[in-house]
């Protein structure tokens, strides 16, 4: 299964040539598959595993003008014809309206349930495709094809899937997991840099929450990631799908662990629905500045010392990620009040109180609700004036 062994300087990682993990859910097992150049062996692949039924790839425009045609090339070898079914590139894509389009597209083309679809695209096309999938015929398969560093590394992998409503983001959603996830390093170089950053805040999240290690790592080797170097992109997304594997494996259904995954998520998200899904935010960058007020947050409880915090997030500032809410545009007229009001629907929240994801030290989250709303209100004031 795995290729020849390559080494990246540094703290002795070894890392594969060809990378394959296995996500351990009983029933709901299934491979991660991670390789350069994969999208051309993709029909081969699917054949092999899953024989030759209907295929329908859900892409955007954004994809298709660069990876589309090399994905059905790799069909016709194998002599199955998928159908396309594009929809707009955005956040916003993540509606009840675009659902009803491709379950309606769907259901006209006699999709059944041994039909495949597959999500070829970015954190977007994902949780929507994948809710598609959950609830049409009451399940088909879905397989998972990320284009983008943030849903290689998180939003393809562990099942959950959603679109986002006026009340807040993945408001509306099912767990489903998929039947497989193929990972094509490939598709980086051409993803816009600022995409490739907000992706990358979503790696150093794993390092702060589950693995002292390999934030070290990334501290020595991050810049490669970023720069384009194959090897250490392929490690970086290994090690993280590896860390989500076993966070999942222990609760798929997010009962307790699985929350860890949404460290900086709780600040993230009240960003994001202020401002308002209008492309001046990412989904990296707003949870970039939700870790930096979170890791704020934990020092000021006196759970996490000033050097770890220090350390932490001068790292993200020094590789480029946003660490304030000024960064964002418009924000001038932002206040604490109102972040607070939109992080009361996160879906932590419990018998009306606010639990968040801090941590003790660098790879080690937990999850409290003991916490003032005032404290939380100081965090966010010190974000707006630019002060993190």
């Amino acid at each position: 299964m795995f290729g020849r062994l390559l080494l990246l300087e540094t703290v002795g990682v070894v890392v594969n040539e060809h990378n394959k993990l296995r996500i351990n859910l009983k029933e709901n097992s299934y491979d991660i598959i991670i390789e350069h150049g994969l999208l051309s062996n993709l029909g081969a692949l699917i054949s092999e595993k899953f024989g030759k039924p209907k295929i329908f790839i859900v892409t955007d425009n954004n994809i298709s003008v660069h990876w589309l045609e090399q994905t059905i090339e790799s069909f016709s070898a194998q002599g199955v014809s998928p159908k396309v079914l594009e929809v707009p590139v955005g956040e916003s894509t993540k509606s009840f309206i675009n659902l009803e389009k491709i379950i309606d597209q769907l259901l006209e083309s006699k999709v059944d349930r041994n039909s495949l679809l597959i999500a070829l695209g970015g954190g977007v096309i994902g949780d929507l495709t994948g809710f598609a999938g959950a609830v049409t015929l009451r399940g088909i398969k879905v397989i998972q094809v990320p284009t983008t560093l943030l849903s290689q590394v998180d939003s393809s992998v562990g099942g959950k899937t959603g679109i986002n409503v006026r009340q807040g983001k993945n408001l509306v959603g099912s767990f489903y997991q998929p039947s497989l996830v193929a990972v094509d390093t490939q598709v980086l170089k051409t993803l816009p840099q600022r995409q490739l950053f907000a992706g990358y805040a979503e790696v150093v999240k794993y390092g702060l929450i589950k693995d002292c290690s390999f934030f070290e790592w990334l501290e020595l080797n991050g810049k490669k990631v970023l720069e384009g170097d194959k090897l250490a992109q392929q490690f970086a997304i290994f090690t993280s799908c590896r860390i989500k594997a076993e966070i999942v494996e222990a609760d798929e259904k997010e009962q307790n662990l699985r929350a860890i995954l949404n460290f900086g998520h709780t600040f993230g998200h009240a960003l994001e629905v202020e401002a308002g899904y209008d492309g001046n935010l990412l989904h990296g960058e707003a949870v970039s500045i939700g870790m930096v007020m979170a890791i704020e947050l934990s020092k000021n409880l006196g759970h996490l010392s000033g050097q770890d915090a220090g350390r932490a997030i001068e790292y993200i500032r020094s590789i480029g990620l946003p660490t304030n809410i000024n960064s964002i545009e418009g924000s001038t007229s932002w206040n604490p009040d109102g972040l607070i009001q939109h992080m009361q629907h996160d879906k932590k929240v419990s018998n009306g109180q606010l639990r968040f994801v801090l941590i003790k030290g660098i790879g080690e989250a937990y999850l409290t609700a003991d916490v003032e709303k005032k404290q939380v209100y100081n965090v966010i004031e010190k974000s707006l004036s630019g002060d993190l």
